[in-house]
Protein backbone atom coordinates (compact mmCIF):
# COMPACT_ATOMS: atom_id res chain seq x y z
CA UNK A 1 0.00 0.00 0.00
CA UNK A 2 1.75 3.22 -0.90
CA UNK A 3 0.81 6.83 -0.22
CA UNK A 4 -1.49 7.33 -2.85
CA UNK A 5 -3.91 5.05 -0.89
CA UNK A 6 -3.34 6.99 2.35
CA UNK A 7 -3.54 10.82 1.45
CA UNK A 8 -5.20 11.56 4.80
CA UNK A 9 -2.07 9.89 6.72
CA UNK A 10 0.29 12.07 4.93
CA UNK A 11 -1.95 15.08 5.24
CA UNK A 12 -1.97 14.57 9.37
CA UNK A 13 1.70 13.82 9.51
CA UNK A 14 2.66 16.92 7.57
CA UNK A 15 0.43 18.64 10.68
CA UNK A 16 1.88 16.98 13.49
CA UNK A 17 5.75 17.61 12.32
CA UNK A 18 4.29 21.14 13.02
CA UNK A 19 3.05 20.32 16.98
CA UNK A 20 4.26 16.89 17.92
CA UNK A 21 8.29 16.34 18.42
CA UNK A 22 9.07 14.13 15.05
CA UNK A 23 5.42 13.90 14.25
CA UNK A 24 4.92 10.85 16.58
CA UNK A 25 5.07 10.18 20.24
CA UNK A 26 7.00 7.16 19.82
CA UNK A 27 10.29 6.47 17.11
CA UNK A 28 8.72 3.36 16.37
CA UNK A 29 5.73 4.75 15.29
CA UNK A 30 7.39 6.64 12.42
CA UNK A 31 7.94 4.11 9.77
CA UNK A 32 11.73 5.11 9.59
CA UNK A 33 13.02 1.60 10.46
CA UNK A 34 10.93 0.01 7.77
CA UNK A 35 11.26 2.41 4.51
CA UNK A 36 10.58 5.61 5.83
CA UNK A 37 7.27 6.97 4.26
CA UNK A 38 4.39 8.73 6.46
CA UNK A 39 3.10 5.95 9.09
CA UNK A 40 -0.33 5.26 9.41
CA UNK A 41 -2.93 7.17 11.49
CA UNK A 42 -6.03 5.00 12.84
CA UNK A 43 -9.18 5.94 13.05
CA UNK A 44 -10.93 3.31 15.28
CA UNK A 45 -9.92 -0.68 15.75
CA UNK A 46 -12.35 -3.69 16.91
CA UNK A 47 -11.25 -7.31 17.46
CA UNK A 48 -7.90 -7.96 15.28
CA UNK A 49 -8.70 -5.53 13.09
CA UNK A 50 -7.69 -1.33 12.31
CA UNK A 51 -9.26 1.35 10.16
CA UNK A 52 -7.31 4.20 9.52
CA UNK A 53 -8.41 7.68 8.74
CA UNK A 54 -8.70 6.99 4.82
CA UNK A 55 -10.57 3.94 5.44
CA UNK A 56 -8.64 1.63 4.51
CA UNK A 57 -8.66 -2.01 6.53
CA UNK A 58 -5.77 -3.94 8.16
CA UNK A 59 -4.97 -7.10 10.37
CA UNK A 60 -3.49 -6.07 13.46
CA UNK A 61 -0.73 -8.08 13.76
CA UNK A 62 0.91 -5.47 16.43
CA UNK A 63 -1.41 -6.26 19.07
CA UNK A 64 0.29 -2.36 20.73
CA UNK A 65 3.57 -4.17 20.95
CA UNK A 66 1.24 -7.24 23.22
CA UNK A 67 -0.97 -5.86 25.52
CA UNK A 68 -4.33 -6.21 23.26
CA UNK A 69 -4.06 -9.97 23.47
CA UNK A 70 -7.98 -9.75 23.80
CA UNK A 71 -8.52 -7.68 20.59
CA UNK A 72 -9.38 -4.13 20.28
CA UNK A 73 -12.83 -3.08 22.26
CA UNK A 74 -13.34 -6.04 23.32
CA UNK A 75 -16.92 -6.07 25.47
CA UNK A 76 -16.01 -7.18 28.47
CA UNK A 77 -12.85 -4.65 28.77
CA UNK A 78 -14.78 -1.96 27.56
CA UNK A 79 -17.85 -2.53 29.85
CA UNK A 80 -15.27 -2.60 32.53
CA UNK A 81 -13.20 0.68 31.90
CA UNK A 82 -17.12 2.60 31.36
CA UNK A 83 -18.06 1.68 34.58
CA UNK A 84 -14.91 2.64 36.33
CA UNK A 85 -14.98 6.01 34.27
CA UNK A 86 -18.43 6.69 36.14
CA UNK A 87 -17.12 5.95 39.67
CA UNK A 88 -14.03 8.92 38.94
CA UNK A 89 -11.15 8.64 36.91
CA UNK A 90 -8.76 9.72 39.15
CA UNK A 91 -8.68 9.94 43.31
CA UNK A 92 -5.09 10.29 44.34
CA UNK A 93 -6.31 7.57 47.14
CA UNK A 94 -6.14 3.99 47.68
CA UNK A 95 -9.21 2.02 46.66
CA UNK A 96 -10.39 -1.63 46.91
CA UNK A 97 -9.29 -2.53 43.63
CA UNK A 98 -5.42 -2.37 44.13
CA UNK A 99 -5.76 -4.76 46.59
CA UNK A 100 -7.80 -6.56 44.45
CA UNK A 101 -5.71 -6.75 41.55
CA UNK A 102 -2.21 -7.25 43.69
CA UNK A 103 -3.87 -10.21 44.76
CA UNK A 104 -4.27 -11.56 41.29
CA UNK A 105 -1.00 -10.82 40.51
CA UNK A 106 0.60 -12.57 43.34
CA UNK A 107 -1.84 -15.55 42.70
CA UNK A 108 -0.75 -15.95 39.38
CA UNK A 109 2.81 -15.56 39.76
CA UNK A 110 4.29 -17.58 42.44
CA UNK A 111 7.31 -15.30 43.24
CA UNK A 112 5.53 -12.46 43.50
CA UNK A 113 5.29 -11.53 47.51
CA UNK A 114 4.30 -8.02 46.76
CA UNK A 115 3.60 -5.80 44.42
CA UNK A 116 3.94 -1.88 43.57
CA UNK A 117 1.86 -0.36 41.39
CA UNK A 118 3.11 2.46 38.66
CA UNK A 119 2.08 4.06 35.56
CA UNK A 120 3.84 1.85 32.98
CA UNK A 121 6.73 -0.63 32.25
CA UNK A 122 9.16 1.95 32.11
CA UNK A 123 8.23 3.45 35.37
CA UNK A 124 8.21 -0.49 37.15
CA UNK A 125 11.87 -1.32 35.45
CA UNK A 126 13.10 1.95 36.88
CA UNK A 127 11.09 1.00 40.26
CA UNK A 128 12.95 -2.56 40.64
CA UNK A 129 16.29 -1.06 39.70
CA UNK A 130 16.39 1.60 42.75
CA UNK A 131 14.78 -1.53 45.15
CA UNK A 132 17.90 -3.74 43.69
CA UNK A 133 20.31 -0.33 44.39
CA UNK A 134 18.96 0.33 47.82
CA UNK A 135 19.04 -3.18 48.91
CA UNK A 136 22.29 -4.16 48.12
CA UNK A 137 23.98 -0.76 48.19
CA UNK A 138 25.14 -1.22 44.87
CA UNK A 139 24.92 0.95 42.01
CA UNK A 140 26.07 -0.99 38.60
CA UNK A 141 23.61 -2.82 36.49
CA UNK A 142 24.09 -6.14 33.79
CA UNK A 143 21.46 -5.94 30.80
CA UNK A 144 21.69 -8.31 27.69
CA UNK A 145 22.62 -6.69 24.46
CA UNK A 146 19.52 -5.80 22.54
CA UNK A 147 17.03 -6.40 25.29
CA UNK A 148 14.85 -3.13 25.44
CA UNK A 149 13.52 -2.57 29.15
CA UNK A 150 12.12 1.06 28.38
CA UNK A 151 12.67 4.54 27.87
CA UNK A 152 14.50 5.67 30.93
CA UNK A 153 18.04 6.93 31.07
CA UNK A 154 19.48 3.97 33.07
CA UNK A 155 18.63 1.13 30.41
CA UNK A 156 18.60 2.95 27.29
CA UNK A 157 21.86 1.92 26.38
CA UNK A 158 23.71 -0.28 23.17
CA UNK A 159 26.29 -2.96 23.93
CA UNK A 160 29.79 -1.84 23.90
CA UNK A 161 32.60 -2.85 21.46
CA UNK A 162 32.59 -6.15 22.74
CA UNK A 163 30.94 -8.64 25.21
CA UNK A 164 31.37 -7.62 28.84
CA UNK A 165 31.93 -3.86 27.97
CA UNK A 166 30.53 -0.79 29.84
CA UNK A 167 27.57 0.72 27.98
CA UNK A 168 27.42 3.55 25.98
CA UNK A 169 24.19 6.01 25.90
CA UNK A 170 21.93 5.18 23.04
CA UNK A 171 20.50 8.28 22.68
CA UNK A 172 21.87 12.05 22.77
CA UNK A 173 20.80 14.05 26.26
CA UNK A 174 22.38 10.65 28.33
CA UNK A 175 25.36 11.09 30.52
CA UNK A 176 27.81 8.59 29.59
CA UNK A 177 28.54 8.65 33.44
CA UNK A 178 24.85 7.39 33.70
CA UNK A 179 25.17 4.82 30.95
CA UNK A 180 29.01 3.44 32.86
CA UNK A 181 26.50 2.33 35.32
CA UNK A 182 24.97 -0.08 32.67
CA UNK A 183 27.12 -3.47 31.80
CA UNK A 184 26.02 -4.77 28.16
CA UNK A 185 26.86 -9.11 27.78
CA UNK A 186 25.19 -11.10 24.85
CA UNK A 187 21.91 -12.91 25.25
CA UNK A 188 22.42 -16.68 26.23
CA UNK A 189 25.70 -16.38 26.84
CA UNK A 190 26.60 -17.72 31.04
CA UNK A 191 30.62 -17.30 30.24
CA UNK A 192 30.82 -13.61 29.18
CA UNK A 193 28.39 -13.38 31.83
CA UNK A 194 30.19 -14.90 34.29
CA UNK A 195 33.37 -12.61 33.08
CA UNK A 196 31.32 -9.26 33.88
CA UNK A 197 30.27 -10.15 37.19
CA UNK A 198 34.38 -11.85 38.09
CA UNK A 199 35.62 -7.74 37.25
CA UNK A 200 32.45 -5.52 38.28
CA UNK A 201 30.45 -8.50 41.13
CA UNK A 202 30.86 -6.22 44.17
CA UNK A 203 29.22 -3.22 42.33
CA UNK A 204 26.54 -4.92 40.71
CA UNK A 205 22.98 -4.55 42.18
CA UNK A 206 21.30 -7.04 39.36
CA UNK A 207 21.11 -8.63 36.73
CA UNK A 208 18.17 -7.73 34.44
CA UNK A 209 16.79 -9.97 31.68
CA UNK A 210 13.42 -10.62 29.11
CA UNK A 211 13.51 -14.05 29.92
CA UNK A 212 12.15 -14.39 26.32
CA UNK A 213 13.20 -12.07 24.52
CA UNK A 214 11.08 -9.86 22.72
CA UNK A 215 12.85 -6.79 21.16
CA UNK A 216 14.75 -8.91 18.63
CA UNK A 217 12.08 -11.59 17.69
CA UNK A 218 10.75 -13.69 20.75
CA UNK A 219 14.03 -15.59 21.44
CA UNK A 220 14.17 -18.14 24.05
CA UNK A 221 16.51 -18.89 26.16
CA UNK A 222 18.78 -21.70 25.85
CA UNK A 223 18.30 -24.78 28.40
CA UNK A 224 19.86 -23.51 31.73
CA UNK A 225 20.54 -20.68 30.47
CA UNK A 226 18.16 -18.70 33.01
CA UNK A 227 18.93 -21.57 36.05
CA UNK A 228 23.22 -20.23 35.50
CA UNK A 229 21.87 -16.40 35.51
CA UNK A 230 20.13 -16.63 38.33
CA UNK A 231 22.74 -18.90 40.15
CA UNK A 232 25.62 -16.33 38.72
CA UNK A 233 23.55 -13.38 40.17
CA UNK A 234 23.24 -14.66 43.54
CA UNK A 235 26.73 -15.92 44.09
CA UNK A 236 27.74 -12.66 43.64
CA UNK A 237 25.35 -11.27 45.71
CA UNK A 238 22.99 -9.56 42.93
CA UNK A 239 19.57 -9.39 42.02
CA UNK A 240 17.50 -11.29 39.52
CA UNK A 241 15.42 -8.76 37.95
CA UNK A 242 12.84 -10.34 35.14
CA UNK A 243 11.60 -7.53 32.88
CA UNK A 244 8.21 -9.23 31.39
CA UNK A 245 6.28 -6.25 30.51
CA UNK A 246 6.24 -8.28 26.93
CA UNK A 247 6.26 -11.07 27.80
CA UNK A 248 4.07 -11.34 30.56
CA UNK A 249 0.87 -13.49 30.56
CA UNK A 250 1.77 -13.70 26.66
CA UNK A 251 3.60 -17.44 27.14
CA UNK A 252 1.43 -18.42 30.14
CA UNK A 253 -1.05 -17.26 32.67
CA UNK A 254 1.77 -16.63 35.59
CA UNK A 255 4.10 -15.02 32.85
CA UNK A 256 7.43 -16.21 31.25
CA UNK A 257 8.92 -17.32 34.54
CA UNK A 258 6.41 -19.96 34.97
CA UNK A 259 6.19 -21.04 31.10
CA UNK A 260 6.07 -24.67 31.22
CA UNK A 261 9.12 -24.91 28.58
CA UNK A 262 11.52 -24.04 31.47
CA UNK A 263 12.10 -27.60 33.50
CA UNK A 264 13.05 -26.13 36.87
CA UNK A 265 10.93 -23.35 37.63
CA UNK A 266 12.11 -23.04 41.26
CA UNK A 267 15.42 -22.43 39.56
CA UNK A 268 14.36 -19.87 37.62
CA UNK A 269 12.23 -17.79 39.95
CA UNK A 270 13.47 -13.65 40.25
CA UNK A 271 13.80 -11.74 42.84
CA UNK A 272 11.86 -8.91 41.32
CA UNK A 273 9.59 -8.47 38.39
CA UNK A 274 8.22 -5.61 36.05
CA UNK A 275 5.31 -5.88 34.07
CA UNK A 276 3.03 -3.50 31.98
CA UNK A 277 0.05 -2.62 30.31
CA UNK A 278 -1.06 -5.80 30.00
CA UNK A 279 -2.55 -6.28 33.72
CA UNK A 280 -4.36 -3.37 32.68
CA UNK A 281 -6.35 -5.03 29.21
CA UNK A 282 -3.90 -2.52 27.57
CA UNK A 283 -4.34 0.88 29.81
CA UNK A 284 -1.43 2.68 30.98
CA UNK A 285 -0.34 0.42 34.44
CA UNK A 286 2.78 -1.35 35.50
CA UNK A 287 3.94 -3.27 38.28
Amino acid sequence: MTLSNRPQSARLYEEALQHIVGGVNSPSRSFKAVGGGAPVFMRRAKGAYFWDVDGNRYIDYLAAYGPIIAGHAHPHITEAIIQAARSGTLYGTPTELEIELARRLKASIPSLDKVRFVNSGTEAVMTTIRVARAYTKRTKIIKFAGCYHGHSDLVLVAAGSGPSTLGIPDSAGIPVSIAQEVITVPFNDLASLQRALERWGDDVAAVMVEPIVGNFGMVMPEPGFLEGLCRLARAAGALVIYDEVISGFRFHYGCAQTYGAFPDLPAIEPDLTALGKIIGGGLPIGA
